[in-house]
């Protein structure tokens, strides 16, 4: 593997915070498991803290409500890592995002209904589900990686980006 290849080409602003990020969230969702027996996936956070306020049955199940709680801390950890790393890295916590807004709100919808239909999101399959050799997870896993590179080379020969 030539430096050129792994450095500039492939990771233009370099690979050691995709390490760091990478080896921070397993062993995030490792620990949450060892210490707690709990799976941290971010699909089911987001169903339950909607269970909060959405009277629908869906959002009232009895592992929703039951879980809500640390669900929520979990989520918010997230973020508060995210926040903290920010201050100190020094970056700019300012993204230009020049994708319009109705392709977000499109995507946002077809992988809100992605995670529905896999009963997970890539987060829960991809690095809780596999770490626990789910099959389910592993077909979740090829099933988004097939889909991201189909639709990946589809954009680029249509000009996008």
């Amino acid at each position: 593997m030539t430096t050129a290849w792994f450095g500039a080409g492939l990771f233009p602003l370099g690979w050691a915070q995709y390490l760091a990020g990478g080896l921070l969230i397993g062993s995030g969702v490792a620990l949450l498991f060892v210490l707690t027996g709990l799976i941290g996936g971010m699909s089911s956070v987001y169903s339950s803290t909607w269970s909060y306020l959405v009277p629908h049955p869906f959002f009232q199940q009895r592992p929703l409500v039951a879980s809500r709680g640390w669900r929520l801390a979990y989520a918010l950890g997230l973020v508060l890592g995210a926040l903290l790393w920010f201050l100190w890295s020094g970056q700019s916590t300012r993204v230009a995002v020049s994708i319009p807004t109705w392709q977000l709100f499109v995507g946002g919808l077809l992988v809100g209904y992605g995670a529905r239909l896999s009963q997970g999101c890539t987060s829960g399959h991809g690095i809780c589900g596999l770490a626990s050799l789910s099959r389910p997870s592993l077909v979740a896993v090829l099933t988004f990686m097939a889909t991201a590179f189909l639709t990946a080379n589809v954009v680029a020969r249509l000009g996008g980006a």
